[in-house]
């Protein structure tokens, strides 16, 4: 049985828990997860790569069981989500790592990278966007009139994706057999976001979520330039990152792998396996 171990740090005045397995001598995994889990996410996956990674999943602030200042007490944008996890590294001793980001993990992601380029082994995006192609219109319209006029009308347009029931909705959608994903998932999400004052906390990085629009262009260049090797692993039936969005990486990244499962947002729930052999295998064929 993989040990996982259960973890706090005190970053920047700021306590953030993360998950830690593996051998500390083997290539380091960092798994950044999205909106609305935490690290519980990948529970999962974790023991399927820690045989032969060391791998580190640490829960953004404001989420999962990291400390979640007031939103009038810390400025929540993702610049300042990638710094504390930049310095969560620094201080784990971690130089160079592979990267699965995921949803919010991917802007979060995709800041470390452009940081510091050097620091990448290898990009393993599961529904993690970073094209205009990725963003279904139907899902980002309410975010985008909130983007353009943030009013009490337009707050509480994008206030319903902390609801149950749409937390629920992200779990479920496209995935053709439902049984297979476990309703503890977005209960166990909605008490963690349900937190008093976490409601401003959200609404804070869906504003900010209109400044990693411009950041795709560096993150294209970024590819081109260093060639670093990327799977995109996606669920096709995703409403919230179309499978346009994972069939562009091969625009800037020609050599990416690109795996379209018949799933949803969240694809550790309900196709593990499947997507857990391409990682492996995607990490042993670029690290090796």
């Amino acid at each position: 049985m993989t040990t996982i171990h259960h973890r706090y740090a005190t970053v920047r005045g700021q306590r953030l828990f993360y998950r830690e397995a593996g051998p500390k001598e083997a290539p380091v995994v960092v798994l950044l997860h999205g909106f609305p889990t935490s690290s519980y996410m990948f529970r999962n996956l974790i023991p399927l790569l820690a045989d032969r990674y060391h791998v580190v999943a640490p829960d953004h602030l404001g989420f999962g069981l990291s400390d979640a200042p007031p939103a009038d007490e810390f400025d929540y944008t993702f610049d300042a989500l990638a710094d504390l996890t930049s310095d969560l590294l620094g201080q784990l001793g971690v130089t160079r790592y592979a990267m699965y980001v995921q949803d919010y993990g991917a802007p979060v992601g995709w800041r470390l990278a452009l940081k510091d380029p050097t620091a990448i082994t290898a990009v393993i995006t599961q529904n993690g966007n970073g094209y205009e192609a990725g963003l279904a219109p139907e899902f980002w319209k309410p975010v985008r009139e909130f983007w353009q006029d943030r009013t009490s009308q337009t707050e509480a347009a994008v206030g319903q994706a902390l609801t149950l029931e749409a937390i629920r909705w992200q779990y479920l959608h496209g995935v053709p057999d439902e049984s297979l994903v476990s309703p503890d998932t977005w209960h166990h999400d909605f008490a963690l976001v349900s937190r008093p004052g976490n409601d401003l906390v959200q609404l804070a990085l869906f504003a900010d979520y209109a400044n990693n629009l411009p950041l795709y262009p560096k993150l294209h260049a970024y590819l081109r330039d260093s060639r670093v090797p990327l799977l995109a692993v996606w669920g096709r039936n995703d409403e919230i990152f179309l499978p346009e969005g994972a069939l562009a990486f091969a625009d800037d990244s020609p050599g990416a792998e690109i795996s379209l499962l018949d799933g949803g947002h969240f694809l550790l729930e309900s196709h593990l396996d499947t997507a857990a052999r391409s990682i492996r295998g995607f990490l042993e064929r670029s690290l090796s």
